[in-house]
């Protein structure tokens, strides 16, 4: 049976809204080849059979070294209206103590992890990580996504 040229596939991801005792923001600086410079959220591709807090939770691990031993909270979900396919991501709230500090452990997406506070976040911002913060900040987001909360 030959391909279907016309069949859509979709993209799921997980945005790890990582906060410390202080409630700063975890981000990294993207540097990843191919893509402009930003600031996002620890997160990826949601795996086969896992939830969204167990991807937030391996991809936090895999890219800063953090262990989430605390529950984590799925509360907000975006679409990318603008994306070629269908990309939702959904965003996952941990938390750790004021003593943990991350590891850039994949060096060739990130130059370092930074604590930051809410209302100082920089710019730019990844794309789905911009919409996950203004949706869980209550701020306005782009035309082109759409957001959900997760009750």
């Amino acid at each position: 049976m030959a391909p279907d040229r016309h069949r859509r596939n979709a993209t799921v991801g997980v945005g790890a809204i990582v906060l410390n005792g202080k409630g700063e923001v975890l981000l990294g600086r993207r540097i990843k080849m191919g893509e402009p410079e930003s600031w996002c959220l620890p997160g990826g591709h949601v795996e086969a059979g896992e939830s969204f807090e167990q991807a937030a939770v391996r991809e936090i691990a895999e890219e800063t070294g953090l262990t989430i031993l605390a529950p984590v909270t799925a509360t907000i979900m975006v679409l990318d209206g603008a994306a070629p396919v269908s990309a939702l991501t959904c965003g996952v709230v941990a938390a750790v103590g004021d003593d943990v500090e991350p590891q850039v452990l994949e060096p060739h997406v990130f130059a370092c992890w930074a604590w930051m506070r809410r209302e100082c976040l920089p710019d730019p911002l990844f794309p789905a990580s911009r919409a996950l913060l203004n949706a869980w900040l209550g701020k306005p987001l782009s035309p082109v996504w759409h957001f959900y909360f997760i009750k």
